[in-house]
């Protein structure tokens, strides 16, 4: 990937020019791309502060930040440090797009590929939150579908579903004509159980979105003990003791028999019960042959 400042020049057609931009890409191409992050990543309202840092993996003299595709900014930076910082006061509407980052070095003169993009998302509170439903017989077992439906009042733009516990939305789709939206969770398990909510991004030029709207709670319940699962506890095992000294024994030893009886709640028939395990023990009396 040949870096955005170079573009101009690589489309010129003379040898020379090709032949530059093509040692230029292969540099590039040698030094680690930078990593662009941005500080809060959540939760950012109109008229917040927020911070970008561009994080470098060499020694770099000058970083670019660039917006929505443009180059917006640009900062040097010395060999003792590897991150660049470009603060964002007062988040407007127009401040809700992408951004990315690119460094050069001096020795020699390199420049770095793009970084990822990254998705400055802002809450406008001008829009009203969506509302949600949750559509479900009651209980709700496990196994079951379900349905949560989300209006956003005929707004447009795109519904997100969120689940508390969860940055990102799980699941998004485009309203019908109704401003509805319905997510269906397929065979539900206990870990769908939880908080949802619903939000929805306006149409336009921007990433800005609603806030967040009421919530639903889903409880899902269980058919059935989990696989593997054992009845009984090993602890409930119980045991019937015996205790005899044979007369005469010159090793001393009383013989115990130990016979073990598992706890039921059921009386069994008589004529079923198994015969009970049987464990022998050696137990010392200290008395001479």
């Amino acid at each position: 990937m040949v870096p955005w400042g170079l573009v101009a020049l690589c489309e010129t057609r003379t040898m020379f020019l090709a032949g530059w931009c093509l040692v230029a890409a292969n540099r590039a191409q040698q030094l680690p791309r930078p990593s662009l992050s941005l500080h809060p990543s959540q939760g950012v309202s109109l008229g917040d502060n927020v911070t970008l840092r561009c994080h470098v993996s060499q020694t770099a003299a000058r970083v670019w930040l660039y917006k929505d595709g443009r180059l917006t900014s640009e900062k040097d930076i010395d060999k003792e440090q590897d991150t660049a910082e470009f603060s964002l006061v007062g988040i407007k509407q127009e401040d809700a797009v992408k951004y990315w980052c690119q460094y050069q070095i001096l020795e020699p003169l390199w420049t770095s590929n793009m970084s990822d993009p990254v998705e400055l998302r802002v809450t406008d509170p001008r829009y009203p939150p969506p509302h949600i439903f949750l559509r479900a017989d009651e209980p709700v077992e496990e196994g079951m579908n379900v349905t949560i439906q989300c209006q956003n009042q005929n707004y447009g733009g795109i519904i997100f579903l969120h689940k508390v516990g969860h940055s990102a939305p799980i699941q998004h789709q485009e309203p019908n004509g109704g401003g509805t939206a319905n997510f269906t969770l397929v065979g539900v398990t206990p870990a769908d159980a939880g908080t949802y909510r619903c939000s929805f991004r306006a149409g336009g030029c921007c990433l800005l979105f609603s806030p967040l709207g009421n919530n639903v709670t889903l409880e899902v319940t269980m058919t059935h003990a989990p696989s593997g699962a054992s009845p009984r506890s090993p602890d409930a095992v119980q045991f019937q003791v015996s205790v005899w000294v044979p007369p005469g024994d010159c090793e001393g030893l009383t013989y115990a028999e130990l016979r073990a009886v598992t706890p039921s709640t059921c009386t069994p028939s008589p004529s079923a019960a198994p015969e009970s395990p049987i464990i022998y023990a050696e137990v010392g009396t200290g008395r001479p042959c």
